[in-house]
């Protein structure tokens, strides 16, 4: 086998990546013809096939797969390293870019963060994105680290460091005042709801539930985002379905109150990391405290 060329492995690894040649080609400036050429000349310097067609889409092969792999680690490590040598390793002042789950708790994320909220020497950047954009910032290294309520799994194109962070159970939650009991029973079916959308697993355990206790519940409003859920009820009379910590200032100041803790209903938060040479210490720094406060509260 001839040398290999490291500038034929990047572009097969970036047309791995992405599984479509025109859109990497554009991606990359590039035509499409000179991309295709790097390729087969890395096919042929391997002696070995990378990609098979199918329906218009490129699909690894075995070898294919072990060599992406191998590129990943490579030029994953050569980004990682270029942002120490941009940074400097030892550098004074350090930004930590955090990427959220736009439907997730704020009260969460700022539970989260805050060991680092007020250290003078960490700038913390956080943005909310849809699961796929949070992925690809993540992969692309403009993000250091994502949380998020779905569990993420890696796959031949990329290894995902998914680990969770803690399960918060789900409660009824409501303005105070209201004749309910503290287990949740087919009484229930008396008040108005305000419910994550029916594509969500909280949902889904949730009509379960009811179907159990046989009763129909009255929706009177429907979102997918926490802030929302918040919103909705706190402006309405409706009892809602939600971890309490998306309410816990508003529990904490009496104006929403805990009627119930839901049986074996969890929402899993996550944080996604991408595997680097050299781990952040920032990163190790929150997920130790975090774990330090859930262990107290336990």
């Amino acid at each position: 086998m001839a040398k290999l060329n490291y500038h034929h492995l990047n572009y097969f690894w970036h047309v791995a990546k992405i599984g479509n040649l025109t859109k990497t080609a554009e991606i990359l400036h590039v035509s499409q013809s000179a991309l295709s050429t790097q390729i087969k000349q890395l096919e042929d310097s391997i002696g070995k096939a990378l990609f098979t067609r199918e329906r218009r889409q490129l699909i690894l092969t075995d070898v294919g797969k072990v060599t992406f792999s191998y590129a990943e680690s490579i030029f994953n490590l050569g980004n990682e390293l270029e942002g120490i040598l941009n940074k400097g390793h030892q550098s004074k002042n350090q930004t930590l870019r955090i990427g959220m789950l736009s439907i997730m708790s704020r009260n969460f994320v700022e539970a989260f963060v805050n060991p680092l909220m007020n250290n003078p020497k960490v700038k913390l950047v956080i943005a909310a994105r849809g699961q796929t954009n949070l992925l690809a910032e993540l992969s692309n290294h403009e993000l250091d680290l994502i949380l998020t309520n779905i569990e993420v799994r890696g796959s031949a194109q990329q290894s995902w460091q998914c680990q969770l962070l803690t399960k918060q159970p789900i409660c009824v939650i409501g303005h105070p005042g209201l004749a309910l009991a503290p287990t949740f029973s087919h009484a229930y079916k008396q008040v108005n709801w305000i419910l994550p959308l029916s594509n969500s697993p909280i949902r889904s355990a949730f009509d379960g539930l009811c179907a159990q206790h046989q009763f129909q519940p009255n929706i009177l409003g429907e979102a997918d985002d926490m802030a929302m859920l918040r919103l909705l009820t706190r402006d309405t009379k409706a009892v809602a379905v939600m971890p309490s910590v998306v309410v816990k200032d508003e529990i904490t100041s009496g104006k929403l109150t805990v009627y119930a803790t839901l049986p074996n209903i969890f929402e899993n938060f996550y944080i996604v990391t991408v595997k680097k040479h050299m781990s952040n210490p920032l990163i190790n720094e929150l997920i130790e405290s975090f774990s330090t406060l859930e262990s107290q509260a336990d």
